[in-house]
């Protein structure tokens, strides 16, 4: 490879990892041609990209961003490296773990991942990284929880609302009672006594 084709390498490099937050360095090492192959595949499936490259120029694209960003992933560059972008941070571990058990293989090995700042290293974070909380699913957790006591506020006043229904509807049918009050009959006033008139003399 000529130092221009080099060149060339770190440039597409250093423009995939300014374009994407998640990446994952992998081993590929002993992988068939045809294994490679359908690696490739199902990454092509799940819209993540696969790169291979020499660990050397992948450091160089690295530290020709931000050295310092990246350091934690410099010991990961050793043996094969195939590199894994995507937007989703953990749909490459899902690839890699469904590729595994297909195949009855622990290749590709996972020497480490780059989400969003944070650095994940060895193999043994693979399974913590297929379970990790993607934007969308977040965000779809914080608006149930901020629904759940609105759909809590909005049950208890429609069930409110269904009381007073059927109080109404119950009062509306029940009989109108006509209440007949009694009249009092005045007592019969005694006649008084006629007084006798003084005989006159």
């Amino acid at each position: 490879m000529t130092k221009q084709e080099k060149n060339d390498v770190i440039e597409v490099l250093k423009g995939k990892f300014s374009q994407y937050n998640n990446f994952y360095i992998t081993n590929t090492e002993s992988l068939t041609v045809e294994q490679v192959s359908k690696l490739r595949r199902h990454c092509f499936t799940k819209q993540v990209e696969m790169k291979v490259a020499k660990n050397t120029l992948i450091r160089k694209a690295l530290e020709g961003l931000d050295a310092e960003k990246y350091a934690g992933v410099y010991d990961s560059l050793n043996h094969v490296t195939a590199l894994l972008f995507s937007e989703n941070p953990k749909e490459p571990a899902l690839i890699i773990s469904s590729f595994r058990k297909e195949n009855n293989n622990e290749k590709p090995v996972l020497k480490a991942a780059f989400i969003n700042g944070d650095i994940f290293v060895g193999d043994n974070q693979l399974k913590s990284l297929t379970q990790i909380k993607t934007k969308n699913e977040l965000i779809g957790e914080v608006i149930g929880l901020l629904q759940s006591p609105i759909q809590r506020v909005l049950g208890a006043l429609q069930n409110k609302d269904a009381a007073k229904e059927v109080v109404a509807e119950e009062v509306a049918a029940a009989p109108v009672a006509e209440v007949v009050a009694p009249v009092a009959e005045a007592p019969a006033t005694p006649e008084a006594p006629a007084s006798e008139a003084p005989a006159a003399e």
